[in-house]
């Protein structure tokens, strides 16, 4: 949002997504038109109500909005987002457990309801803490709490109970695995990962086997296997069609068929993985990192826009990035997502020949503290080589080259 513009989010959206389109608002009332089967009223109602909803007059209904979500090929939540649904804080203190009560109870084995509650409300935690926690810290915790969970199978459970100590190990064993992989360990993830995959298939977890397949496809992307992600993301596409996670797997798939040169593909991962986004209900917890945030849509099409040669619209993503990644006052909310948006538009820039602001966007990327640093260096790597191959003996081209080296080392 540019200074003095007191115009709603989504209304500055609107004509920010337009003109990276190269559309009137005549052109938009269009893509409307093409985008629904529902009878909408005349091209010149619809311009009216354009315009109102352009200039921040009215806001658009519960009919009209996904429908303009859909024009700009995204989705309702991100394009109008809704307020974040309170959720209780107190950890353990809401089921009048101290933390000391707690590590008690899980040493003589007393499974109770509180116990399991308490358990679950750790693991959403440790979860929750994935974006922004650093990393060592949140692996040390995670392991030690995975070794406490499992350490529960030894005991008396009944079978909900077992079950349900199996799938609370499988979410912290999924996180684990992230934080390994962040962390540039691959083997101890890929470990990590098979060990989340066996829990989810002895709880039969549809979501905790989906998110183990997505891992893999993550891994396999980062590392430049395209037709690998493919195919393992293939393999879970059937039972996760109705689950968050299918929308992340589409995305992996997208992002591989824009590398891999197939834009139709990539618009049908985009377009099967928004469908299943507009399906499912608006999540309780936009924190929990194995919950799909609607607003991370815009980061996926932003990668295949940026990778595609969309340019245009990989800046306005990026924006739009950057808007959602930070919080009042500058606090960097979503720091992974952030530095990537950074790097999107530091290879637009060199694209548009203005070699500065590349390198400033890019070396602000490499202050973020929290990075994945096989995803960092992948995306990085490709603002590298856009600027190698039109600015090779530029020393500030150089410059950049310099610090990207230093993270490999």
């Amino acid at each position: 949002m540019t200074a003095g513009d007191d115009r709603p989010v989504w209304a500055v959206r609107m004509r920010a997504e337009r003109d990276a389109r190269g559309w009137s608002q005549t052109e938009a009332v269009r893509a409307m038109r093409a985008k629904t089967s529902h009878n909408l009223p005349t091209d010149s109602t619809l311009l009216r109500n354009w315009r109102r909803w352009e200039s921040g007059e009215s806001r658009p209904d519960d009919f009209y909005a996904p429908i303009i979500a859909a024009a700009f090929d995204t989705v309702t939540a991100a394009f109008f987002p809704k307020a974040r649904p309170s959720r209780d804080d107190e950890l353990l203190s809401s089921i009048g457990m101290d933390t000391l009560e707690f590590l008690g109870r899980l040493r003589m084995s007393d499974v109770s309801a509180a116990t399991l509650d308490a358990i679950r409300i750790t693991a959403e935690r440790l979860c929750c803490e994935y974006p922004c926690a650093d990393p060592h810290d949140l692996h040390t915790e995670g392991t030690t709490w995975l070794r406490r969970i499992t350490s529960l199978l030894d005991g008396r459970l009944t079978l909900a109970q077992h079950r349900e100590v199996l799938v609370l190990a499988g979410w912290v064993a999924l996180l684990v695995g992230c934080v390994d992989y962040d962390l540039g360990r691959r083997t101890e993830a890929e470990a990590t990962r098979r060990a989340a995959l066996s829990l989810g298939k002895e709880s039969d977890h549809p979501e905790i086997l989906g998110w183990g397949a997505e891992m893999a496809a993550w891994f396999a992307l980062t590392q430049g296997n395209y037709r690998g992600a493919i195919d393992v993301a293939d393999a879970a596409v059937a039972d996760t069609r109705q689950l968050g996670v299918g929308v992340q797997l589409a995305a992996q798939q997208a992002k591989a068929w824009a590398r891999m040169g197939d834009r139709s593909a990539m618009d049908a991962a985009l377009t099967r993985g928004r469908a299943i986004l507009d399906r499912l209900d608006h999540p309780v917890n936009l924190d929990n990192h194995f919950v799909v945030d609607p607003q991370k849509f815009d980061f996926y099409t932003m990668d295949c826009c940026r990778v595609v040669g969309e340019d245009k619209l990989a800046q306005t993503y990026a924006r739009q990035v950057i808007r959602t990644a930070t919080g009042p006052g500058g606090t960097v909310l979503k720091p992974m997502r952030l530095s990537e948006a950074q790097l999107t538009l530091s290879v637009v820039a060199v694209r548009g020949n203005d070699l500065d602001l590349a390198v400033d966007e890019g070396l602000r990327a490499f202050e973020g503290r929290r990075r994945s640093l096989p995803s960092f260096m992948w995306i990085a790597g490709e603002a590298a080589r856009e600027m190698i191959e039109r600015y090779p003996e530029d020393p500030r081209t150089h410059s950049y080259l310099d610090r990207l080296r230093s993270l490999a080392m």
